[in-house]
C-alpha cells in the first residue's frame, strides 16, 4: 500500500482541474472538441509544522518521490454527526458533499493532528461503514465529534517539489503539490436552464470588469506604401470577461465542484446574466402580452435574438426577442412568448449572455469554509 501523507493542512490549499479541449474556429463559429473526459487534479497543500514534522516530511520525501501516496482530501473533511468511540464500525456523517468511495480508505485526524487510516466497506448517505472496528486511530475511548476531522483519501504523486520554509527552529511551513489519480464522475448541478443550456444564477457570482474586453477577429493588412486595411476574420463579436464564484458550506462547496466538472473545461457553453438591468419597461405588460415598451438602449435591430431574464415574483422567467421596433422615444419589442401574468414597470430585466470557460485550466482556492474560483469566460454562439 501507498505511503500516507498523514499531515493536516492548516493553511489555505489550491486546488487545479485542468480538461484538454481542441477549439476549432471558424468565420461563422466554432467547434469544441473534447480531449480529456475527466480533469487531471492537482493539490497543493501547506502544513504548519514544528521541527519534527519538518523532518519528517523531508525524509519522506526523499524516500518516495517518484512513489504514490495516499493523499487525504483535507478540502473535504467532515465533522462526524456523532461522537466516535472506539470498537465502532460506523461513522455517521453526510457522504453526499465529499468523495467517499466504497472499497476504499478514509483518513481520521484528531486534534489536527497526524492523521490515520481506516478502510471503508460500504458508503451510505448519512454514514461510513467500516470494514473493521476503530482502534488506534482515535486517543481515547470516546472522541467528541468536534475534534474528529474526516477526509477521503485518493492515490497521488508528489508532480513538484516539496518545500520547507523554515521561519524560526521549531516553526515552519511545508508545501506539498499532488497530481491525484482516479478523478471522480460527478454528475451536473441541477440549474435553471434556457434552450438546453443552463442558467448560472448563483448569488455569490461577482464579475471583474477591469478584465473585461470587446474584441473581433481581424487581419490588418499593410503592403508598406499604402493604407493598412483591416480585413475581418471572423463574424461573431467577442466579448470575455472573468467572473468569481464564492461557496461557503460543504454543500454550497460540492454545488461549485459540480457545476465546474459540468463544463469540461473549455467545451460546454452556459447562460450568464448580466443582472445590469438594461432594459426598464415603460409600460406595464398584461399577462397575455408578448409586446414589451423599454427605455431606448440600443439601435432597434441589435435587440433582435437576444435572451433576457426577467425577476417575476414567482421566479426567474427567460426570454428571446424575436423583433423590435422604435416607437416615438420608446423602443417596442415582441418577445417569444407570453409570461402568463403581469409584468409590471420595475421589473428587473437582464440580457442573457451565451458563454463558455476560455480556459481549460481551472484553479480553486479552498479556506477554512469557503472556497473561491475566478474563471474566464468567452461569448459564444452556441
Amino acid at each position: 500500500m501507498p505511503e500516507l501523507w498523514s499531515f493536516a493542512s492548516a493553511q489555505e490549499i489550491t486546488e487545479v482541474l485542468e480538461w484538454r479541449t481542441d477549439v476549432l474556429q471558424a468565420r461563422a463559429g466554432e467547434q469544441r472538441i473534447a480531449l480529456r473526459s475527466r480533469p487531471r487534479e492537482i493539490v497543493t497543500f501547506q502544513h504548519r509544522c514544528d521541527a519534527l514534522r519538518m523532518a519528517r516530511a523531508a525524509e519522506l520525501a526523499r524516500m518516495g518521490f517518484g512513489e504514490e501516496w495516499l493523499v487525504p482530501l483535507w478540502y473535504m473533511a467532515l465533522l462526524p454527526n456523532a461522537d466516535v468511540t472506539q470498537e465502532t464500525t460506523e461513522i455517521a456523517i453526510d457522504t453526499t458533499v465529499a468523495d467517499f468511495r466504497a472499497v476504499d480508505t478514509v483518513a481520521i485526524a484528531v486534534d489536527g493532528r497526524a492523521a490515520s487510516l481506516a478502510e471503508i466497506a460500504s458508503v451510505e448517505a448519512d454514514r461510513l461503514i467500516l470494514a473493521e472496528p476503530l482502534g488506534a486511530q482515535l486517543p481515547g475511548t470516546i472522541v467528541a465529534a468536534a475534534r474528529v476531522s474526516i477526509a477521503p483519501v485518493r492515490v497521488g504523486v508528489l508532480s513538484a517539489s516539496v518545500e520547507i520554509a523554515r521561519r524560526r527552529q521549531n516553526d515552519g511551513v511545508v508545501t506539498a503539490t499532488f497530481l491525484l489519480r482516479d478523478a471522480p464522475e460527478l454528475t451536473a448541478l441541477v440549474l435553471p436552464s434556457y434552450l438546453g443550456r443552463p442558467v448560472q444564477t448563483d448569488p455569490s457570482l461577482t464579475r471583474s470588469p477591469l478584465v473585461a474586453s470587446l474584441r473581433r477577429a481581424v487581419e490588418y493588412v499593410d503592403n508598406g506604401f499604402g493604407p493598412v486595411v483591416v480585413e475581418p476574420l471572423r463574424d461573431l463579436f467577442e466579448r470575455g470577461e472573468a467572473i468569481t464564484l464564492k461557496a461557503q458550506g460543504m454543500t454550497a462547496r460540492w454545488a461549485l465542484r459540480r457545476w465546474l466538472w459540468s463544463l469540461r473545461g473549455r467545451q460546454a457553453s452556459f447562460w450568464l446574466p448580466t443582472w445590469g438591468r438594461e432594459l426598464q419597461l415603460r409600460t406595464t405588460m398584461t399577462s397575455g402580452s408578448t409586446l414589451m415598451r423599454v427605455t431606448p438602449v440600443a439601435d432597434p435591430a441589435a435587440y433582435i435574438g437576444r435572451a433576457i431574464l426577467l425577476e417575476m415574483p414567482s421566479g426567474l422567467r427567460f426570454r428571446t426577442i424575436t423583433a423590435a421596433v422604435a416607437e416615438g422615444v420608446d423602443h417596442r419589442m415582441t418577445l417569444s412568448s407570453n409570461l402568463g401574468e403581469p409584468v409590471a414597470v420595475g421589473t428587473n430585466v437582464h440580457f442573457l449572455t451565451l458563454v463558455r470557460s476560455d480556459a481549460d485550466r481551472i484553479e480553486i482556492q479552498h479556506g477554512a469554509v469557503t472556497s473561491e474560483v475566478t474563471l474566464p469566460v468567452v461569448e459564444v454562439l452556441e
